[in-house]
């Protein structure tokens, strides 16, 4: 059974610093990419960063060279290192298995609020 709990949102001024934590169990690296995605109130959800299978990296432009998505495959935690926070960061981020065995299936954690304050 695959479970996703993300952890290390919070309140933050602007230019401030976070990092995500999404803790993993029962995913497959070798068949799930991993990501985080934010939803914005009003907004619909948008794929921030996503890290492959083979370990390969993409970053949404609006945060690129601000963000560094990690995975920590001994401890089965993936992270979102965010710096130089600005206010339109705010929103609840999501941690997103894509996995592609034994069937397609996404799946998605309960998510953890960033709050950005100019």
């Amino acid at each position: 059974q695959v479970q996703l709990v993300e952890s290390g949102g919070g309140s933050v001024q602007a230019g401030g610093s976070l990092k995500l934590s999404c803790a993993t169990s029962g995913v497959s690296f070798i068949f799930c990419g991993l990501g985080w995605h934010r939803q914005a109130p009003g907004k619909e959800r948008e794929l921030v960063s996503r890290i492959s299978r083979a370990g390969t990296t993409t970053y949404h432009d609006s945060v690129k060279g601000r963000a560094t998505i990690s995975l920590d495959k001994a401890k089965n935690t993936l992270y979102l290192q965010m710096n130089s926070l600005k206010t339109e960061d705010t929103a609840v981020y999501y941690c997103a298995a894509e996995c592609s065995f034994p069937r397609p299936r996404n799946y998605w954690g309960q998510g953890t609020q960033v709050t950005v304050s100019s």
